[in-house]
């Protein structure tokens, strides 16, 4: 590491928490603590005055949560880097803090040397995550990614709705076909278009055509 000393924040809800990465912290002439809060509001009004290099930040706090605030200060200081603290090694926590803009996270049991070596690596732009958790966070995306592309966003109720729009069938055709209420065709429309994110009948047929789910014949 640098002869530049690391400027740090810490955030969490817990007094003894704070007091503890206190104490780790301090052992490392390179980290110097700027700052201390409580919640995420506290996080982005400190950094606003401060502007630490590196937050080290609780995942779960009353009010605004780690998560957010962390998304929050990315957007308005992309420049600070930061590690979620959390008692738990669930990996979950670990993509929702990185897709919020987050270097990684530290587990609050681990020893202080660890937690030394870490620090250090993330102040010097290296990738800290091991192997095995890179190896579990891509099974991870890839399951997630597989499932997304399994699933058909609209029920096989709004599908056959769906397939007289793009014919040019109107609501009161649709629901004879159907054997449902007008008001009935009316509220699955509302559905669908929310669903899709789309805003008309006209948008409604070409996605439907776009992704094949009518045909010409």
């Amino acid at each position: 590491m640098s002869n530049a000393s690391c400027r740090i924040l810490i955030i969490d809800d817990h007094e003894h928490a704070r007091e503890g990465i206190r104490t780790i912290i301090g052992q490392d002439p390179h980290f110097i603590i700027v700052a201390e809060g409580a919640s995420g509001e506290e996080a982005i009004s400190l950094t606003e005055l401060y502007m630490p290099d590196l937050i080290l930040m609780d995942i779960q706090m009353p009010g605004m949560g780690g998560l957010e605030a962390t998304k929050q200060l990315k957007n308005s200081f992309p420049y600070i880097k930061i590690i979620m603290v959390t008692v738990s090694d669930d990996i979950t926590h670990l993509f929702e803090a990185i897709k919020h803009g987050a270097q990684g996270y530290l587990l609050k049991n681990l020893q202080p040397s660890a937690w030394h070596d870490y620090l250090h690596a993330v102040a010097l732009d290296e990738a800290p995550v091991t192997k095995e958790l890179a190896f579990r966070m891509l099974k991870e995306f890839a399951a997630n990614r597989a499932s997304e592309a399994n699933k058909h966003p609209l029920t096989a109720r709004e599908q056959d709705i769906l397939r007289l729009v793009a014919k040019g069938y109107v609501n009161r055709e649709i629901a004879a076909q159907l054997d449902i209420s007008e008001h009935t065709v009316k509220n699955h429309l509302k559905n669908i278009l929310q669903k899709l994110h789309l805003s008309n009948r006209v948008q409604l047929t070409r996605y439907a055509y776009e992704q094949g789910w009518v045909h010409d014949k």
